[in-house]
């Protein structure tokens, strides 16, 4: 089985090569197994979305998957990000999407989060909603 960090960075390469639309129709599900089906595909899709959106961003340069070691990052995992802010109320999402956009300091130690004012909040949204999914 592969670790975490490779696991992220082989989706995150998927993510990137596949970055192209998807031009399939939604379909009304049948039964419940179309439903799961449907659920699980929706649900891929959007870690892949998330992947891509955190891989096209500046996010990686200070945030990793998980902590690799000492000084490895000057931002938090995002398995610990997760693990603090579990589980992902909506009022938590709200509060990070913020936080993301207008930049921040104090949670995670004295080095502030610069503010990423360029970016969608919906975007923004789907990568955090993605990050607190990385629970242990």
């Amino acid at each position: 089985m592969l670790s975490m960090k490779k696991t992220f960075l082989v989706l995150s390469c998927i993510a990137l090569v596949t970055a192209c639309g998807n031009s399939s129709e939604s379909k009304a599900p049948e039964n419940k197994d179309t439903a799961a089906a449907t659920s699980a595909t929706t649900a891929g899709s959007d870690s892949e979305k998330a992947l891509e959106l955190i891989g096209s961003s500046d996010c990686t340069t200070c945030h990793r998957l998980e902590k690799a070691g000492a000084g490895a990052t000057i931002g938090p995992a995002y398995s610990d990000v997760a693990a603090k802010y579990a589980p992902a109320a909506d009022t938590t999402v709200d509060r990070l999407v913020k936080k993301v956009i207008s930049g921040g300091t104090g949670v995670w130690g004295t080095v502030p989060m610069t503010p990423h004012p360029a970016l969608k909040e919906a975007d923004v949204r789907i990568m955090v909603k993605y990050i607190l999914t990385l629970k242990k």
